[in-house]
């Protein structure tokens, strides 16, 4: 199966916040930011910006003299035994984090041997998870996930999926017609969000931006009720904003 990769700005920022995170693993009695410009060729503005989520990821460490070394998280995710685990944990904070600060229950999706999975997600109470009253692998053609997923894929990956999950109708605004939504993925750009306006189920609105870290397909989603419709372009943005940290996590 042949992906659809075109780098997005989260991608570009793990990617950056990698090279920052192998350059002070090097130095393992600490280094200061001066040098860490100078050693990653990022500038002064731009580093401060990765430093700041590094830190508050745990990745790094200030240390008395202000020279930066790695931090707990960094190590956990480093251990073999404890790496499963620590991810799972990280990723779950992550989501939380960007839950309560976007306001929306916010999903963690990934394509695995052909299917749409649910991996992680964070909900409450003023932020209810979707009702999955049609399961998400039959039903990627309405999902603002689902169609994220698909559109990490080449043109023949999307059809084979589409071959084995008959596009039915789930509200009058479902996309049924295989040629539409074929089209639509092939001329969305990567950098923008997915939208499921009240495809999936009547009264809900989602979001979704890619997350492909290496070879496999994921997305990070977000769900709403309609009466806050109006915040869904911005969240999204948000979202899109908050995907550096799960890239990276899935990264290292």
């Amino acid at each position: 199966m042949a992906l659809m990769h075109e780098p997005t700005a989260p991608y570009h920022s793990a990617q950056d916040a990698l090279r920052v995170l192998e350059t002070v693993a090097r130095h393992t009695t600490g280094v200061t930011d001066t040098r860490l410009a100078r050693l990653t060729g990022l500038n002064p503005e731009r580093l401060t910006t990765l430093l700041r989520m590094l830190r508050r990821e745990g990745y790094v460490e200030q240390v008395a003299d202000g020279a930066y070394v790695t931090g707990a998280a960094l190590r956990r995710l480093g251990s073999a035994h404890e790496r499963e685990q620590a991810l799972r944990e990280r990723l779950q904070g992550t989501l939380d984090r960007l839950r309560d600060s976007i306001g929306a229950a916010v999903y963690i999706s990934r394509y695995v041997d052909g299917e749409v999975t649910i991996a992680q997600y964070a909900d409450g109470p003023a932020t209810p998870s979707v009702n999955e009253w049609v399961d998400f692998r039959y039903s990627a053609h309405a999902t603002a996930l689902g169609k994220s997923l698909l559109g990490q894929l080449d043109h023949n990956g999307r059809r084979d999926h589409l071959s084995r999950h008959k596009m039915a109708r789930l509200t009058s605004r479902t996309i049924t017609s295989d040629k539409l939504l074929l089209s639509r993925l092939e001329t969305q750009p990567p950098t923008v969000p997915h939208l499921d306006l009240q495809e999936y189920a009547v009264g809900t609105v989602c979001a979704a931006v890619p997350i492909t870290a290496g070879s496999s397909v994921g997305c990070l989603a977000l769900s709403l009720p309609v009466e806050h419709a109006h915040r869904l372009r911005q969240a999204a943005d948000k979202l899109n904003r908050g995907a550096a940290p799960v890239l990276l996590s899935l990264a290292i």
